[in-house]
């Protein structure tokens, strides 16, 4: 399938929009925020990346004392799905 917008559309696109709905589900909000003047704020993923990678809480509320873990792996999972180059996006086999 072709997209006149986007080139190529294949199964990994579906694994990114996935990817994509679990860091929006972890965070509670869009991957995006028109009103944040600064841009390096603008996308979400690059900032749950960052607190993950200093292993930082990634400051989301928490229900109950077992969801920070779960919400750490969902995010982790979620970036797993939207790795820049496709080739490298797991199956969707592998992420459910």
């Amino acid at each position: 399938m072709l997209s006149t917008n986007f080139g190529n559309v294949s199964n990994k696109s579906d694994i990114y929009s996935f990817g994509m709905f679990l860091l929006e589900i972890v965070g509670g909000r869009k991957n995006i925020d028109v009103t944040v003047q600064n841009t390096s704020q603008m996308y979400f993923p690059e900032w749950i990346y960052n607190h993950l990678d200093k292993k930082e809480e990634l400051l989301i509320r928490i229900e109950q004392e077992g969801d920070a873990k779960i919400a750490k792996k969902l995010a982790i999972v979620g970036l797993w799905c939207i790795q820049w180059y496709p080739v490298y996006r797991p199956s969707m086999k592998l992420v459910v």
